[in-house]
This record gives C-alpha cells, sequence and structure tokens, in this order.
C-alpha cells in the first residue's frame, strides 16, 4: 500500500497534522502536491537512482517530497538542519544530490550552497521574504507541476546518514526495489504493520525530528496502511502527553530520554491527562534503563514495545511488553535477519557469551555510500551476508538479543572490559541528574577508567560531596570496579535529537588516546 490508495477512498482523511501550528495535509492533497512534485524532478531530468536531498525542522512539505522521491525511483536523504554549514556540505556533496529542497531552519547553509551552485535544482519551502538567488519556490513549482500521476511509478528508498556519533556520517546505500510504489512487499510493514497492529484507524505520534531514520520511516509506513501521523514540532513532556489526549493517540514512538522526562514530571502534571487511547507505545534508537522502563509500565500498563535496529536497516530485533517482562533488559527476537556474535577473529560464540552483533540476511541489505572501506568492515570476514553495525551483545538460550554497548564505546580498564551504558543507566536513576553520559579516559596504570560527565536537574549544584554522593550510588548498584573514578559536572551534554549521546563529541573534548599498561596484555590488570 501507499498513500495514494486512500487519497482515493478517503480524500478528506488527515495524512498528517501538526501540534503545534494544527496544520494538516490530507491523504487527497498529499497525493495530489507529491504527483505534481515527482513531475517537476522528472521534467528537470531526475531519474530512477538519482537522489534528491532534503533538509527542515519537522514539517508537512517533508512528506509530499519524501512521497515524490517514493514513487520516483529515487532516494531521498534527509539532512540534520542543526549540523554546521561544512557538515552540511559534506553530507549534500557525499550524496550526490541533484535536487535540494530546505526547510525553515536551514538559512545558515544557503549562502554556501549558492556559492558551490551544487545542487543544480534547489527549491525553499515555507520561506520569509526575498527569495534567495538560485531557488525555486516550492508553491511555485507546485503550481506549474502536472496533477497526473506519471505512468512509470517504481518505488524509491531513502539514503540517510549514520548520525555521527562515532565519526563522519556515513550514507547509508540500499539497493533500490524492483516494484512499482503501489506493489507491495516493503519492508517496514512486513516487519511491524501487523505486529504493531497499524491501519487505516491509526492515531500515531511522532514526537521525534523527522529527519533522522525511525521517525520517518515509522511515519511513512503509518500513512502508507492509511493511519494519521500527529508530529511534535518540537519534543515537551507535558505537551506530549497532552496530543495524547487531544488527539486520541493510539500508538506512539519514544527514545527513552522522553521517557525520563516524562517521568520527572510532577504527579498532578502526569496524572491530569487521559491517556485511555494509547494502545502501543514504541520505543528505540537508545538503550532504555530497565527500571525507567518498569516506571514507565506501572504507569502507562504494559503497552510498551521495543525494537532494535539501525539505519542500516541490516537486521531487527523487537520484544512485546509481556516478552520484556519475562526477559528484563532484552531487545527481543529477531524479526529481520538471524543474529550472530561473534567474537573479534569472527568465530561464531553461541549463546550467553558477549561479543560483536552481526545479522545474517540472504543478500548485503546496504553499502556505505562511496566508501568500500567501511562497507568491508561492516562484513563478517568469513560471510559476507552477515553485517554488522559495530554493537555488542548477547543471545540467550531463548534466542533473545541482549544489548551491551557499542564496541567504540567499551571502556578497557587493566584488561578488563567495563560497558558505559550499564553505569549510565544506574546514575540516570538518582534523582539530582538530569542526562549523563560515561566514557573511558587515559590512566597511565590501568589504560583507561571510567568518567562521567552528568547534567543536574535545575536548581541542584556540583560539589565534591555530590561527587562522592554520586560515586557511591553507582557502587550500591554495581561492582565497585565499574564505578566512574571522577564525576564532572557540564551545563548540557551533546545528545542528538534522536536521543542518542554524540560521545564521539565527549571523546574529542575530554578522552584522548588508550593508555596501555606496560607488560599488560588483554586480560592482565585488577581492580580494586
Amino acid at each position: 500500500m501507499y498513500p495514494g490508495t486512500f487519497a482515493r477512498s478517503d480524500p478528506d482523511r488527515p495524512a498528517v497534522l501538526f501540534t503545534g501550528t494544527g496544520r494538516t495535509v490530507t491523504f487527497g492533497e498529499l497525493e495530489d502536491r507529491s504527483v505534481r512534485l515527482a513531475n517537476y524532478l522528472h521534467d528537470v531530468g531526475l531519474r530512477r537512482g538519482d537522489v534528491i536531498a532534503l533538509s527542515s525542522y519537522n514539517h508537512p512539505s517533508i512528506f509530499e517530497i519524501y512521497w515524490a522521491a517514493q514513487r520516483s525511483g529515487l532516494y531521498a536523504t534527509a539532512i540534520n538542519p542543526r549540523l554546521s554549514p561544512a557538515e552540511f556540505q559534506y553530507i549534500l556533496a557525499d550524496s550526490g544530490a541533484k535536487a535540494l529542497f530546505l526547510g525553515p531552519g536551514t538559512g545558515p547553509v544557503i549562502p554556501g550552497i549558492q556559492e558551490s551552485h551544487q545542487p543544480a535544482h534547489c527549491v525553499l519551502f515555507d520561506h520569509d521574504g526575498e527569495l534567495p538567488a538560485g531557488f525555486a519556490d516550492y508553491d511555485a513549482v507546485l503550481a506549474a507541476g502536472s496533477p497526473t500521476p506519471p505512468s512509470d511509478q517504481p518505488r524509491g528508498a531513502d539514503m540517510l546518514y549514520s548520525s555521527g556519533t562515532t565519526g563522519r556520517p556515513k550514507g547509508i546505500k540500499p539497493p533500490l526495489p524492483t516494484r512499482q510504489v503501489d506493489e507491495a512487499g516493503d519492508t517496514m510493514i512486513a516487519m511491524f504493520g501487523e505486529r504493531l497492529g497499524l491501519d487505516e484507524t491509526t492515531v500515531y505520534l511522532s514526537p521525534a525530528p523527522l529527519y533522522h531514520a525511525a521517525p520517518l520511516r515509522f511515519s511513512a509506513m503509518v500513512q502508507a496502511l492509511g493511519g494519521t501521523v500527529v508530529v511534535m514540532e518540537k519534543f515537551d513532556a507535558e505537551a506530549a502527553l497532552a496530543a495524547i489526549e487531544h488527539y486520541g493517540v493510539t500508538h506512539s514512538q519514544w527514545v527513552p530520554t522522553m521517557f525520563i522526562r516524562m517521568l520527572k514530571l510532577p504527579d498532578d502534571v502526569r496524572n491530569r491527562y487521559d491517556l485511555s487511547t494509547l494502545r502501543i507505545a514504541v520505543h528505540a534508537a537508545a538503550p532504555c534503563p530497565v527500571e525507567v522502563k518498569h516506571k514507565m509500565m506501572d504507569w502507562w500498563g504494559p503497552i510498551l514495545h521495543e525494537f532494535y535496529s539501525s539505519t542500516e536497516l541490516n537486521g531487527a530485533t523487537m520484544i512485546t511488553p509481556e516478552e520484556w517482562l519475562k526477559k528484563p533488559g532484552s531487545v527481543g527476537r529477531a524479526v529481520l535477519g538471524i543474529p550472530r556474535i561473534c567474537n573479534d577473529e569472527g568465530v561464531d560464540l553461541g549463546a550467553n557469551a558477549i561479543g560483536t552483533i552481526y545479522f545474517e540476511r540472504d543478500a548485503v541489505p546496504f553499502e556505505y555510500h562511496h566508501d568500500p572501506e567501511r562497507t568491508k568492515q561492516a562484513a563478517h570476514p568469513d560471510h559476507p551476508t552477515w553485517t554488522t553495525v559495530g554493537d555488542l551483545g548477547y543471545v540467550d538460550d531463548d534466542d533473545y538479543l541482549f544489548l551491551t554497548d557499542r564496541k567504540d564505546f567499551m571502556i578497557i580498564s587493566g584488561g578488563v572490559n567495563i560497558y558505559p551504558r550499564e553505569i549510565e543507566d544506574v546514575l540516570a536513576l538518582h534523582p539530582v541528574v538530569a542526562d549523563v553520559g560515561v566514557i573511558g579516559v587515559p590512566d597511565p596504570e590501568m589504560g583507561e577508567q571510567v568518567k562521567a560527565f552528568v547534567q543536574l536537574a535545575p536548581g541542584m549544584e556540583g560539589s565534591d560531596e555530590l561527587v562522592a554522593e554520586l560515586i557511591d550510588f553507582v557502587k550500591s548498584k554495581v561492582a565497585s570496579y565499574k564505578a566512574p573514578r571522577s564525576v564532572d559536572f557540564i551545563a548540557e551534554l551533546p545528545r542528538l535529537p534522536t536521543g542518542k549521546l554524540a560521545k564521539g563529541v565527549l571523546k574529542t573534548q575530554y578522552g584522548g588516546p588508550r593508555l596501555v599498561p606496560a607488560g599488560a596484555g588483554p586480560d592482565q590488570g585488577s581492580h580494586g
């Protein structure tokens, strides 16, 4: 299915509406505008396999542009408008986009685009004032476009870029589907549609930025199945609860930091809103502390469904609330690919051993655009259709997957592996902690030591006494050698809008090369 199916049967039904402005796009409007835009793209010379780029804060036109690409056999690259002009230009150039659509929040990148004269076709939507030189007006483009659907509408795909938490963003390029846009076979629908009960009655709340993979893909999937997407221009804990009540939201998607912020609302605020229409709350993107998830289910009931995947979509797991209560901490069993846990030599470790998570597929599901070396590094040394994004974890005897951390973030202190996520999960529960990140920093004796960066709750002040309290708090929950040796208080952690902590920024600012103690092998060293 795709939105055009419902444009014919129920054209006045909202395909998307925005909580802040109240702006609504119906299925009929979405179909008409995406058709006109698809015809424009064809008229200016784009053909199957070409790339368009789009960047904006959350805005209705994003879906019109997305579906125009999807019905034209094009790749759509969504770019974070919060990037610096240099970062933006890197993705734009690397993607090879032949057309660019810019919306609110993208003003700082326009001069660089004008200077480079790339891409050839640039369109600006929802802008104020005079149109910049070299840009076409979005509404004028639509008005001039033919309203007749193209006779050939090959299905396109997204080519999104990794969030860059561990280095320069990588363009993730899947093979294009070999079907028309209205033919069955969508991977997202196959994985999640029936499992989450998505259909024409769905009212889906998306509180996250649409230029990231999960919000964009899930919202598009809901529209393809005839549901209504409710988009928040920006996440706010109380406003999200109000949106659930006001719009009768049935499904929603979150990241754990949103859970934590909602849980920290005063009880009278949390209890003010009627959440009875909410049947399923999906969460992903970052690990959720077990205690946080328990508290959310105590509040919302057993409606939290979790999935684990990546922008690469090389594999996926999913777990229902009932399963999770039996397997707390798990991210579920496979719904795409077969998880394989391997050591550094590529040996399949089997159950209950921590290693690199690979997913076995029938074919290689992606490549890193313009980066064959990274593509090669993502593949298993002996099984080319097993791929990894660098996460660590294990599967238990019942094939449930548990995550430990990213390989890039693991701390090796005195030859012992320490996973920052475990420490972050503990500190996030302390009442004075608003946000936390943990990394390894150089230690001349142990190679690395554990360091925590804490963003304090409003009104709290850091002190030596509070540092000691936080370290003791961690020691009361996990083995003492895992506790931070130091704690720094900072105004705000570098967290991406998806909820992921930009640990690459922390490592760059505060970390450094790992110092290996003289004579220490991989299993040597000890902790007090």
